[in-house]
């Protein structure tokens, strides 16, 4: 009975085991991007069609224009956000229209003068496909170029296809919500905290849905979703960066927190081998290059560099700080030297409603 019992055991243990290497070997879906998605479903826009795109707008090695236009799509214009269409434009910088050299269609810049698709511009154009990279955060302005663009469809009636990409901010949900009636400008249009959590065919389908346009108008979008993608998978690698100055996961990580910055008289590392790594006043300089990224909106990094900044000279004197934070009381709280704990408590309430809109356009698992 003992030898029994032992073969028993032993044979139950195997099958444990067995059953344990088949959870830890089991096949993982492979992550398809929207455009990877479009392509593998080979159901192509008809018509004319214009493209809102940037360097990020790649399928494999190959830029989503010329994917397009060798599969025969009938590609007629593209219209590029801030950074130009390959994305080697400074945050800021004025960016002209332009032809692009392989295919010779006329590039049209959506960032300074001209925000928004024209009536002229759209004139000649039936269908429009977006394709940008987001990286999870409200003053990232490429979502204020995702509402622009909603917007002018809507108003002429044209469809737009949203080709969605991952966010390697998206496994949280943090920061202060945007006062639209203070602070609403082309760093942050809509009542969304600073981290949003949402990838840009959720934030599409919000904007929509939300009556967010003008007029409450509403596009006809369509947004071709993802597979395999979890918002939880933390510190997804972007395989080409999203602008100039993001240059690293670390970065991506760190600039929800570090873009505040921006408002203040302090540098984020613009110009160096590290933008968005570290933080400098004079010769006075915190190095986050080898510290770990938050896993929320943190105040940590502003608060300290308040406290080494001679007082009255770390805000600038616009009010550009107040339209990043999206809200006139994080510089009064700072200046009171609230902590950071009581702080996020006043964030609680616009969070928890944020959260209960924000549910309604999810398309993948939390």
């Amino acid at each position: 009975m003992y030898d029994m019992r032992k073969k028993l055991t032993i044979i139950l243990w195997a099958l444990l085991g067995l059953t344990a290497c088949q959870a830890q070997t089991a096949p993982v879906e492979p992550l398809r991007t929207g455009v990877e998605v479009l392509m593998w479903e080979g159901v192509m826009p008809k018509g004319r069609v214009a493209i809102v795109g940037n360097q990020t707008s790649i399928v494999g090695s190959t830029h989503l224009v010329d994917t397009l236009i060798a599969s025969g799509v009938n590609v007629v214009k593209i219209f590029c956000p801030e950074h130009g269409f390959r994305g080697t434009a400074a945050a800021g910088a004025h960016i002209d229209n332009s032809t692009d050299p392989k295919t010779g269609l006329p590039i049209i810049s959506l960032y300074g003068k001209n925000k928004k698709p024209s009536p002229e511009q759209l004139a000649d154009v039936d269908y429009v496909v977006f394709d940008l990279q987001d990286v999870g955060c409200r003053f990232y302005t490429y979502l204020s170029t995702l509402h622009y663009v909603m917007e002018a469809c809507a108003e002429r009636g044209i469809p737009l296809m949203v080709l969605d990409r991952p966010n390697p901010n998206g496994h949280y949900v943090d920061g202060p919500v945007l006062d639209t009636a203070r602070c609403r400008s082309f760093v942050g249009m809509h009542p969304v905290p600073v981290v949003y959590g949402m990838t840009i065919g959720e934030y599409a389908q919000m904007i929509n849905g939300e009556g967010w346009l003008s007029n409450h108008a509403r596009c006809g979008l369509t947004v071709v979703p993802m597979q395999g993608y979890r918002r939880d998978s933390v510190g997804y690698r972007l395989p080409v960066p999203p602008s100039p100055n993001l240059r690293t996961a670390h970065a991506v990580a760190l600039y929800p927190s570090l873009c505040l910055f921006e408002g203040t008289n302090c540098g984020v590392g613009r110009g160096t081998d590290w933008p968005f790594e570290w933080v400098t006043y004079g010769t006075d300089t915190l190095d986050l290059r080898h510290e770990e990224a938050p896993a929320q909106f943190s105040l940590k990094y502003l608060t300290e560099m308040y406290r080494r900044v001679p007082q009255g000279k770390f805000f600038l004197r616009s009010n550009f700080f107040e339209k990043l934070a999206g809200t006139t009381e994080l510089r009064r709280q700072i200046e009171q030297g609230m902590s950071e704990e009581a702080i996020r408590a006043t964030w609680q309430p616009g969070l928890e409603r944020f959260k209960a809109i924000r549910a309604k356009y999810l398309i993948y698992q939390d």
